[in-house]
């Protein structure tokens, strides 16, 4: 694929297009009108055109990246890689200046192999390889973003810091769901406030600083779940927003903008998580709140070069890890808590340039501090006493300032209860004409064996069946529950004996004889052991019954809870024998 070679003549028409805007635009509000004498730009006027050009550079050269086109011969290993490719090539493109030939070799199906692209496997799929990461840190590399880079849908990393990028993130963006690191970093993007960040669902680190982005910050920023935010070093003028506390980042660095209002109180909803706190060089206006000593876990405070006022915060003493703390250059007044002097792990407090009155000793005994250009008494280059005479004649009352109160975070609603399990699915119960039947032909405990002797007729015709014994319905043979079946039950009147065994139970016999489950027995008469046990209406499932005539072969079968029609006709025989049960004991 052929490369576009830039000629400094591609440039000439351009920059005279953006010359003539600027001249159309002279007149409007945005800065003064064009000096009469030669024409001369000031500073403001030059300062406006590099922000166009940087802004609409991808609109002055063309989004060249539509024109990338895949060679047929090139075989790649899924589909991917292969829009990878497309756009890597659209963003090779898109590069202007690459003084350190980073993307030389990027060229050919395999992309894995590029120069600060990393690969592996897919996350829904690890049986792919797909493009994961890109790091071009410090290539000073100029150029733009093209939109193609929506293609890298698996792209998880992408750095780019220290390089000429220009012109605006992409939109496409947004389709980079899987991205956890966005460094832009000291680059040359302008522009609002890149809001496409906002739709990355997976964004945890976020890096704009060193930029020319511009305005204001949306406040759902601080409602994204991100573990860092760096936005210093920009031109973004906005007022913190009362959610600011809802961010549960690590780290945050808002120095070198022209953020103004209060400092919210909201901050101290950060507690559980900020570990840094930079906000350095911005124009906050208010008191610092007492919330700010919520801060248990913060390491750094530096919020020097802004219009704080009033005392500094006893609660600033409970912020037990806190190691650097900055609050020079405001308009701070009153004592030094002596607690604050007496953190356990700080080694840097710088409070120099305020209107503070008075200083513990212990304050002295650090390692790193400073304290000039106070009204300290006894204290070397100190303000002079007409200045602090002058501050201490208009009082602060941070209520002024009309920030918003603290407001708790409320803690997180209990999980819900787990939905109750589904209710057991219990088998119709028999006919009502049937259920009396069998209530009345029941074990009973106090009379067992005149009851069983009544079932003899039905096991003595189903014994001289010339077939083999069927499998019997269990729900016609119910017991008692919990009845102990004893020895004596198990004899009738012509020495057939009766059993009922568990299943998976191995019975011994006398003469030494294993009764096998499910096969022929060989026994001479067949005298079982007794066995005792418990049994109840659940227990008799897969129960098997044993018939054991006074000769060598015993037959076992199986009771199971299943009907089918070829039991009908013992069901009937035994509902008959039931029924004259019945009628003789109501007799």
């Amino acid at each position: 694929m052929k490369r576009i070679i830039n000629h400094p003549f591609h440039l000439f028409f351009p920059c005279i297009l953006l010359i003539l805007g600027f001249l159309s635009l002279a007149r409007s509000a945005d800065f003064a009108s064009v000096p009469a004498h030669g024409g001369v730009l000031t500073d403001a006027e030059a300062l406006y055109i590099k922000q166009r050009q940087l802004l609409y550079y991808r609109d002055e050269f063309g989004d060249r990246g539509e024109n990338v086109t895949v060679d047929p011969d090139l075989v790649f290993r899924n589909a991917r890689l292969r829009n990878a490719y497309i756009a890597l090539q659209a963003w090779k493109e898109a590069i202007l200046s690459d003084p350190y030939n980073l993307t030389e070799n990027w060229v050919g199906s395999d992309v894995c192999n590029y120069t600060g692209v990393f690969c592996a496997p897919a996350l829904d799929d690890p049986k792919i390889e797909t493009v994961a990461g890109i790091d071009l840190n410090h290539g000073d590399i100029a150029g733009y973003l093209p939109e193609e880079l929506g293609l890298l849908v698996d792209l998880a990393l992408f750095h780019i810091n220290s390089n000429r990028f220009c012109g605006t993130v992409p939109r496409k963006f947004k389709n980079l769901v899987l991205l956890f690191e966005l460094d832009l970093s000291n680059n040359r993007f302008a522009g609002k406030f890149p809001a496409v960040v906002l739709q990355l669902p997976s964004l945890k680190f976020l890096d704009l600083r060193f930029n020319e982005f511009e305005g204001k910050v949306p406040r759902e920023l601080f409602d994204k779940p991100l573990d860092a935010i760096f936005i210093n070093h920009n031109r973004f003028v906005f007022e913190l927003p009362d959610n600011f506390g809802n961010s549960p980042v690590s780290v945050i660095v808002l120095a070198h903008n022209k953020f103004h209002g209060c400092l919210p109180a909201s901050i101290g909803n950060m507690s559980d998580t900020l570990n840094e706190l930079i906000m350095m060089d911005n124009e906050l206006r208010s008191c610092v709140p007492e919330e700010i000593g919520l801060l248990k876990n913060l390491t750094v405070l530096d919020v020097s070069y802004n219009e704080l006022m009033g005392p500094l915060p006893e609660s600033i003493g409970g912020m037990l890890n806190l190691e650097q703390l900055n609050v020079a250059h405001n308009m701070l007044t009153g004592s030094i808590p002596e607690s604050v002097c007496s953190l356990p792990d700080l080694q840097n407090f710088t409070f120099s340039y305020n209107f503070f009155t008075g200083e513990p000793p212990v304050c002295l005994s650090l390692e790193d501090f400073d304290d000039r250009r106070n009204c300290l008494a006894n204290r070397p280059l100190q303000r002079s006493a007409a200045q602090c005479k002058t501050f201490a004649s208009r009082p602060v009352h941070c209520s002024a300032f009309r920030c918003k109160p603290f407001v708790p975070t409320l803690p997180p609603p209990p999980p819900p209860s787990p939905p109750p399990p589904p209710p057991p699915i219990l088998s119709p119960p028999p006919p009502p004409s049937t259920h009396r039947l069998l209530h009345n032909i029941r074990l009973h405990r106090h009379r067992p064996l005149h009851v069983l002797n009544h079932l003899h007729p039905l096991l003595h015709l189903v014994w001289n069946h010339p077939h083999p014994l069927p499998r019997l319905p269990v729900k016609n043979i119910l017991l008692h529950p919990h009845h102990r079946l004893q020895h004596r039950l198990f004899t009738t009147n012509h020495h057939h004996p009766l059993h009922l065994i568990r299943q998976n139970i191995t019975i011994t016999h006398r003469h030494q004889h294993q009764y096998m489950k499910g096969h022929y027995h060989q026994s001479m008469g067949c005298h079982t052991h007794l066995l005792r046990h418990h049994l109840s209406i659940d227990s008799l499932e897969n129960f098997r019954l044993t018939i054991c005539p006074n000769s060598e072969t015993a037959y076992t079968y199986t009771i199971f809870t299943s009907h089918s029609f070829f039991y009908f006709f013992f069901y009937v025989v035994i509902l008959y024998h039931f029924s004259f049960l019945y009628h003789q004991f109501k007799e």
